[in-house]
């Protein structure tokens, strides 16, 4: 699978802007069937870091009154000491 097929986007919101700046680590949403393996390769190709620790967990259904929004695989990637991610750069 190709690296920009695994990586679907960056998550942001304010938990993950601080676990990014604070504690080196970055949330992304990616394909249902890669693997951690498959996740640490593409991140390291695409943004030139070295990866320590990849998590993954399942997101689950959300079924509301008038909609839904299907489950979704994000992954929780820690970056060696010193390394960085500037994915939201630029933003406010």
């Amino acid at each position: 699978m190709n690296p920009y097929e695994i990586i679907i986007r960056p998550i942001d919101t304010e938990k993950t802007r601080f676990q990014a700046s604070e504690l080196g680590k970055y949330a992304f949403e990616v394909h249902p069937k890669a693997n951690k393996i498959e996740i640490k390769k593409a991140i390291e190709t695409i943004f030139e870091v070295k990866v320590e620790n990849v998590h993954t967990m399942i997101m689950p259904a959300k079924l509301g009154w008038r909609s839904h929004r299907a489950a979704w695989k994000k992954a929780l990637v820690t970056l060696a000491e010193g390394e960085r991610i500037d994915v939201f750069e630029g933003a406010a």
